[in-house]
């Protein structure tokens, strides 16, 4: 995560041009009629947004991982839903929720 993203996460419609991801370099829009975040907003939700990055790990690896739309559904052809259900379910036990109880 960086500034930029961090800010546009925090104000969509801020306006600024940022040098290097450095708070200190940036250079506000005045067409904004709502006040710049602070340094320590900005950095809140850099952590913000990395540990929701981080939380949803498993989301990219089971993604990666399930078979393609058109071989899922030639399971659901051959095997049915319970032959589907297992091929998807060897994926999300292999990559759990956090939090999520086996």
């Amino acid at each position: 995560m960086n500034v930029t993203y961090a800010i546009l996460s925090l104000n969509p419609n801020a306006q600024f041009t940022c040098t290097d991801e450095d708070y200190n370099k940036i250079n506000w829009s005045n067409d904004n009629d709502l006040p710049p975040p602070t340094e320590e907003e900005v950095q809140a939700e850099i952590e913000r947004l990395q540990a929701e990055y981080e939380y949803n790990q498993y989301q990219r690896d089971r993604a990666s991982e399930y078979p393609s739309i058109q071989d899922q559904l030639d399971t659901l052809y051959h095997q049915g839903y319970d032959g589907w259900k297992a091929i998807i379910d060897e994926v999300k036990n292999k990559y759990p929720k956090p939090g999520e109880d086996l």
